[in-house]
């Protein structure tokens, strides 16, 4: 069965998601322009708005699971309404094959890490001024950080 869907994530930067994916056990594949999937649309879920069937698959980058060669991918495919940046579609059905385990449910992991990755680049300039930053981890295992002077 094919359920590809996007990941409610945009990515503006390639470095940090190469960072994110290295602390998940994960290879960001540059220029790779295919992703692991069911491999058809069966027409069984809704394919992601702006994307046709053609398109299943394509991309510009490719996130893979190190050390599981059955996992599905993440493919990293430029935003098609012009405007900068990348956008992440990946095939969730039976969990991608060991990808979900790696990444969580909804990609939340991923994006988790990806967003704190980035705001600690940010927050460089913060840092730069006396600011301290302060990471911990709440129970539901999201990532929270503060900045104290």
């Amino acid at each position: 069965m094919s359920h590809v869907t996007l990941i409610d994530l945009e990515v503006h930067d390639l470095s940090a998601l190469r960072a994110t994916c290295d602390e998940l056990g994960l290879e960001l594949c540059e220029g790779q322009k295919t992703f692991k999937w069911f491999g058809r649309h069966m027409g069984d879920y809704a394919i992601p708005e702006g994307f046709t069937k053609a398109d299943m698959g394509k991309c510009d980058h490719v996130i893979k699971v190190k050390g599981n060669p059955n996992a599905y991918e993440i493919g990293v495919v430029k935003r098609r309404d012009g405007k900068p940046g990348y956008i992440l579609m990946w095939d969730f059905w039976q969990g991608g094959y060991g990808l979900q385990a790696a990444v969580g449910k909804g990609c939340h992991k991923l994006c988790q890490q990806y967003a704190a990755k980035v705001t600690a680049k940010q927050a460089q300039a913060l840092i730069a001024k006396g600011f301290s930053q302060h990471k911990s981890v709440n129970a539901q295992g999201e990532i929270i950080l503060r900045y104290t002077k």
